[in-house]
C-alpha cells in the first residue's frame, strides 16, 4: 500500500537514533512491551462491540 522502498534511508537513521538513545539492551524489552499493549488493545476493540452478560446467565436465545 504504501511505498516503503523510497523512505528507507529514513527508517534506517531513526532506527540508529533509537538505537543510540536506549541502547542494544532495553529495546527487546520496549518492543515486547508495545507487543504486549498492541495485543490488549486489538482484545479491547474485539470485545468493544459485544454485550457484557452477567457470570452464571447464558445469552439468551432468540
Amino acid at each position: 500500500m504504501f511505498g516503503f522502498a523510497g523512505h528507507l534511508p529514513e527508517l534506517i537513521i531513526i532506527l540508529v537514533i533509537v538505537l543510540l538513545l536506549f541502547g542494544a539492551k532495553s529495546i527487546p524489552g520496549l518492543a515486547r512491551g508495545m507487543g504486549q499493549g498492541l495485543s490488549e488493545f486489538k482484545k479491547a476493540a474485539k470485545h468493544d462491540g459485544e454485550e457484557d452478560q452477567p457470570a452464571g446467565k447464558p445469552p439468551a436465545a432468540s
